[in-house]
């Protein structure tokens, strides 16, 4: 006669079901504006607004504006593109595009951005499924952007700005900030064949061909960083004798010139006289 094994088999799926890990709760997305994305935890913890205003920003007004105008006809439901903030580091791309989230979304409540971490790049189309048909609107913020770990993360990212059969969502804005503009990873050819290195490199590139802006950041000239000195000296009330020489022989030290070279002369230059600044 065969033992009825249904007791024993209901009390296995009820220890499974135990041990399973409990489902994340349910996105709310009311209490800020920043957030960041756990996708291990699938879980996306508040962050405080970002305080850098857009006019602090000096020497990109061009840059500025573009974005501006992108990120205000995704906020206004017309169309738009995903945007590809690319140049030499410390020009001031990630400051820019938090700065100009917050300057877009001051008077709006559905308008919420969450920054990712650029080694999660792979759960971005889980995370895009999540965030679809939401009445919100969101700016997906993936800082340093770059494809070290190869094709796997190229294709994943090149899924979620595709969508698949039902397309992208209309409601994600995917911003990206790289030092370099084909996002691929230095030694790309060393590390593999030469045919797998090409085909990694054309999977990545085509990547790169998915965001319909890109936005250059060039290295800074010596004029442009003058002036970003002398603006900031002028906003913070800081003294000006000598500032021209010492600010040029700080970068000469740092081995260039950038807003944020700029930055942190000045706050080199106020710290040294005692004056304290609003960071």
């Amino acid at each position: 006669m065969t033992q009825d094994i249904s007791p024993l088999l209901l009390r296995i799926a009820e220890a499974l079901e135990r041990l399973a890990p409990p489902m994340p709760p349910a996105p709310d997305f009311a209490g800020a504006r920043l957030f960041r994305h756990d996708s291990g935890r699938g879980l996306f913890i508040a962050a405080p607004d970002y305080l850098l205003p857009l006019e602090a920003l000096l020497g990109v007004d061009r840059q500025i504006e573009i974005l501006s105008g992108n990120l205000a006809r995704f906020a206004a439901g017309l169309p738009f593109n995903h945007v590809l903030l690319w140049g030499v580091r410390g020009a001031g791309k990630s400051s820019m595009a938090k700065a100009a989230f917050m300057s877009c979304a001051r008077d709006r409540d559905d308008l919420k951005l969450i920054e990712v971490d650029r080694d999660e790049v792979t759960a971005l189309p889980r995370l895009f499924d999540t965030l679809r048909g939401r009445p919100e609107r969101f700016v997906v913020l993936c800082d340093d952007l770059s494809f070290e770990d190869g094709a796997e993360a190229a294709k994943a990212l090149k899924s979620a700005l595709e969508g698949g059969v039902s397309g992208p969502p209309s409601n994600v804005l995917f911003l990206a900030t790289s030092n370099r503009r084909h996002l691929m990873p230095r030694g790309h050819a060393e590390d593999r064949g030469l045919i797998a290195a090409a085909e990694d490199a054309e999977e990545e590139v085509s990547v790169s061909d998915r965001f319909g802006l890109w936005i250059g950041f060039p290295p800074m000239d010596q004029a442009t960083y003058l002036a970003a000195v002398r603006a900031y000296a002028r906003r913070y009330g800081l003294p000006v004798r000598g500032l021209d020489r010492r600010a040029l022989q700080w970068a000469q030290a740092r081995g260039g010139r950038s807003g944020r070279v700029a930055w942190q002369f000045i706050l080199d230059h106020a710290g040294s006289r005692g004056i304290a600044l609003p960071v």
